[in-house]
């Protein structure tokens, strides 16, 4: 990699405190930018807006996903931006490019009768470790938990009982969440397994993670995708049922209920009101099909009359 792209690496890491992941996604997007400019015969420091506008456009063209290619121009932006901070050129080439638009798609949800029934099924399929599964399951639901938030979440975050957390969200913004009653129940359920499998390992179970493989380590996010996909498989829903839908369907189901948006918001850790607006339109789309179902029935109806 391009040493001025190692510099600006080493300021997010070491300035900005930026999480491990983000790193990463900043160090495979400058690497597929350094690579394209010295095929180019292009020095990075000294691209224009035309260029950068041509690796983009190479990278829609290749059908990546608007959102991978947005965030592949902020990468850029930001690394440009640090540049003229620290005069190591004048001017920023992505000021006068914006992002390309996204499809609105929305958020992929179980409605409370699925979700119910998602939440048993540890009870019932007989997989991996049922009591930690469920207490998984319900805990990123109940509180409408990120993936990277309930892998990270530790017993010195558990308070109350077991009816609250404090949470870690995006940037090391802190909230406290709450769990139902049902979530309580299914920690306290899980908690006994726990703590024998961390008495097997040596490890103090009162400074580890809430949540823990067979081995005692802590849960890793592509562990918690694999449970979720296991149970998904097992559901019959015909959905694609993934962590984040977790957390959809949590805040689909307060806006359902009638909760404000804003409160919403402050549960999720969002830190803009429009991006917890769109739960609001998932309640039009369910509305909208209910509708279309009752005219399909109605015209059904209609016609065996006549």
């Amino acid at each position: 990699m391009n040493s001025i792209v190692k510099e600006y690496i080493v300021y997010l890491q070491s300035v900005r405190g930026c999480s491990e992941r983000t790193l990463e996604a900043y160090n495979n997007d400058l690497s597929r930018y350094d690579n394209y400019c010295s095929n180019h015969n292009l020095k990075i420091q000294n691209a224009e807006a035309y260029q950068v506008q041509s690796f983009i456009a190479d990278l829609s063209a290749e059908s990546m996903a608007a959102s991978s290619v947005n965030r592949c121009l902020s990468s850029i932006r930001g690394f440009y931006r640090w540049m003229v901070r620290f005069n190591k050129r004048l001017d920023n080439p992505c000021s006068s490019l914006r992002n390309i638009k996204t499809p609105k798609n929305l958020p992929n949800v179980l409605w409370e009768n699925e979700m119910a029934d998602f939440a048993s099924l540890p009870d019932t399929a007989g997989i991996l470790w049922p009591e930690r599964d469920k207490a998984l399951i319900m805990a990123m639901y109940s509180a409408g938990l990120r993936i990277s938030e309930v892998v990270s979440l530790s017993m010195n975050d558990i308070c109350g009982s077991l009816g609250e957390a404090k949470i870690t969200g995006k940037g090391g913004k802190e909230r406290f969440v709450f769990f139902s009653d049902e979530t309580k129940d299914a920690i306290s359920e899980y908690l006994p397994q726990r703590e024998a499998r961390l008495r097997m390992s040596g490890i103090d179970g009162r400074r580890s993670a809430l949540f823990i493989n067979r081995k005692g380590k802590p849960i890793s996010i592509p562990g918690v995708r694999w449970i979720i996909s296991r149970y998904s498989q097992h559901s019959g829903f015909g959905k694609n049922v993934h962590p984040h839908a977790l957390r959809h369907s949590f805040a689909t189901h307060l806006v359902n209920s009638g909760c404000d948006v804003r409160v919403v918001q402050e549960m999720l850790g969002h830190s803009s009101i429009s991006t917890t607006q769109r739960y609001t339109h998932v309640n039009l789309e369910k509305m909208k099909k209910v509708y279309n179902k009752a005219q399909l029935r109605i015209r059904s109806q209609n016609g065996r009359k006549n």
